[in-house]
């Protein structure tokens, strides 16, 4: 478990060391549709910061389903849905809760904006990879 936090936050630490913040450039005006962010992220797995911290990283598989895990904790097995614009996350630990977002593409990445907490700093894909993530420990992912 330890080598997961590890790994993941070296990783994401590493990936915003190479991320040129000066080019960051504002976002699509219009949110993502399900089907532009199915095309855009399956197969692929994301890593993201908020307000140039590492945040956590997602991987997104077929039929909708996501595997996400925060910087330093275990993976979380999910599904993604779209609900009146937005792209909203239900995660198998907790199913009575769902996380919604709105979803621009913007340079250097996807820019992810909260809908449950509006005013927090976006989350930015600043990398994304084919390879899966990786998840050690009991809930080890694919």
């Amino acid at each position: 478990m330890r080598i997961h936090r590890f790994a993941l936050t070296l990783v994401l630490s590493l990936k915003l060391t190479l991320l040129p913040w000066g080019s960051l450039a504002a976002p699509s005006a219009t949110p993502m549709t399900g089907e532009e962010f199915n095309a855009a992220t399956i197969g692929r797995t994301f890593y993201f910061s908020s307000a140039g911290q590492p945040y956590g990283a997602e991987q997104y598989l077929p039929g909708n389903r996501v595997i996400w895990a925060f910087v330093g904790d275990d993976c979380r097995d999910g599904k993604w849905y779209e609900d009146q614009g937005m792209i909203c996350f239900v995660y198998d630990d907790n199913p009575n809760d769902p996380q919604c977002w709105l979803i621009f593409d913007g340079k250097p990445g996807l820019q992810v904006q909260s809908m449950q907490f509006p005013d927090s700093p976006p989350l930015i894909a600043v990398e994304q990879s084919p390879e899966p993530l990786a998840c050690l420990g009991p809930n080890v992912g694919v």
